[in-house]
């Protein structure tokens, strides 16, 4: 099996004080964000990529100032992931969305933003990691 990310119905138990970003693409509860010209949903793909720095607190359109964490634990809509695996930012279209896959292509994000808990929960810290490419 694989972690496969709904990127609907995310329940997010927060650690620390949220932070208000004023976003410039719209957004999800529990979605990976970066900043590329704003606050966006992050991305790894090369050529687009945006780099995972804080998760989303709620769902927000651009314009909106919303609540954001640097941890939180998600659950809710996460399946058949891997625990003890390592997370990532996904590629190709999948903006803010999350995968226990590394990516591989030259350039793109390939930074661990998180931990597995179990097959429906992970643990994501992506400000504790600098930044990398493959």
């Amino acid at each position: 099996m694989a972690l496969t990310d709904a990127q609907v119905g995310g329940v997010l138990k927060m650690a620390g004080n949220p932070i208000r970003l004023l976003l410039a693409g719209a957004v999800v509860k529990g979605d990976l964000m970066g900043f590329a010209t704003g606050w966006k949903r992050a991305l790894a793909t090369t050529g687009t990529a945006i780099q995972g720095k804080y998760i989303a607190g709620e769902d927000g359109a651009i314009g909106d100032t919303i609540n954001c964490y640097a941890e939180v634990v998600l659950s809710g809509r996460i399946t058949a992931a891997t625990p003890g695996g390592a997370v990532y930012g996904a590629e190709g279209t999948s903006n803010g969305m999350y995968t226990e896959t590394a990516p591989v292509t030259g350039g793109d994000c390939n930074k661990i933003v998180g931990t597995i808990l179990s097959a429906t929960e992970l643990h994501l810290f992506p400000c504790a990691r600098a930044d990398s490419v493959a």
